[in-house]
């Protein structure tokens, strides 16, 4: 990481390329898609709104931060250019850059990497009282599947695909958002929800401290199977002691959120927005648990399958992160 007197240079340096000092008028505004806002892709949005606004006076830029549906519909709306910035699931990062899956019919080549974030376990959460010890297990059962438009609920269908697992075959499937699936499972609405999110996460922790709940593995051929067959999951495990009641690892598979944006983006915005986290890696490592052990080197290669954008390519070279 440079030193923050080095970027401030940096900083002018961009600000003389905006045409100098920017006048309030001149200013520039994105906005960043996110998730829930009890998630943690809400909290990285403004994360790195924080740091691009600390010096918005010299680059002119101005960020704000919209809570969304989450990652397929943070990419559908930075296709259609209603935001310019968005987090992101990395295998529907994947999924818009190559035409597969959900984006078959309205893939993005245009799609552009700026950076990795945290890891993503998918979580399964069970009421105690059950009876469910296995994700095979939720047949029959009461589950909430995720809102349409976020990457839970698409990563959600690929994994009852993988355990030959229907809609149909749930007493009841719900579609709550992040925010209210702790209140509808500790309620008794539902016996289990799905997230695939940071950790530790406020609807989790909520959860597991207003009812009694378990955190259960994912695992076994069909994880083993999605994880050979697909490059943007991998292994996973949430740690035991982090939420009340799970001494014990979880082990589970998962993806890693991504922040994403256009290739009609400026180059000088994508610049100035990495130049902004990257350049200032602990102070944003300090703004959320789930940022700890981020790592610079893992951030701008882990699990980007579409290209950098060439703003941030310039930032991380300047940066001297790519050679």
């Amino acid at each position: 990481m440079i030193h923050s007197k080095l970027f401030c240079g940096l900083v002018a340096a961009a600000s003389i390329a905006f045409g100098g000092a920017v006048s309030a008028q001149d200013q520039q505004f994105i906005s960043i898609g996110t998730g829930g806002v009890t998630g943690v892709y809400y909290p990285t949005g403004g994360a790195i709104c924080r740091l691009v606004n600390r010096d918005r006076k010299e680059h002119g830029i101005r960020c704000a931060v919209e809570s969304t549906g989450g990652s397929v519909y943070n990419i559908n709306t930075i296709k259609a250019g209603e935001l310019e910035f968005g987090v992101a699931q990395s295998d529907w990062q994947y999924h818009a850059y190559n035409g597969t899956s959900k984006f078959e019919d309205n893939p993005f080549p245009e799609i552009r990497a700026m950076f990795s974030v945290h890891p993503e376990p998918f979580t399964l959460i069970v009421r105690a009282d059950s009876g469910i010890t296995s994700f095979e297990e939720l047949a029959g059962k009461r589950v909430n599947v995720g809102n349409p438009g976020s990457g839970q609920r698409a990563t959600m269908e690929a994994v009852m695909a993988a355990f030959g697992i229907g809609m149909d075959d749930f007493a009841l499937a719900t579609e709550y958002k992040g925010s209210e699936m702790a209140k509808e499972i500790c309620d008794g609405n539902i016996d289990a929800m799905i997230y695939t999110i940071g950790h530790p996460a406020a609807a989790i922790k909520e959860a597991t401290t207003t009812c009694d709940v378990n955190l259960l593995s994912v695992s076994g051929a069909p994880i083993d199977a999605l994880i050979a067959d697909n490059p943007y999951y991998r292994t996973a495990t949430i740690p035991g002691g982090m939420y009340a009641g799970t001494d014990d690892d979880t082990t589970t598979f998962g993806v890693g959120a991504t922040f994403v944006t256009s290739a009609n983006v400026s180059d000088d915005v994508a610049y100035v927005v990495a130049m902004a986290v990257l350049s200032n890696l602990d102070d944003f490592r300090g703004l959320h648990p789930a940022f700890a052990n981020l790592d610079a080197a893992q951030m701008i290669s882990d699990g980007l399958s579409a290209p950098l954008h060439p703003g941030a390519e310039r930032a991380y070279r300047e940066l001297g992160l790519m050679q």
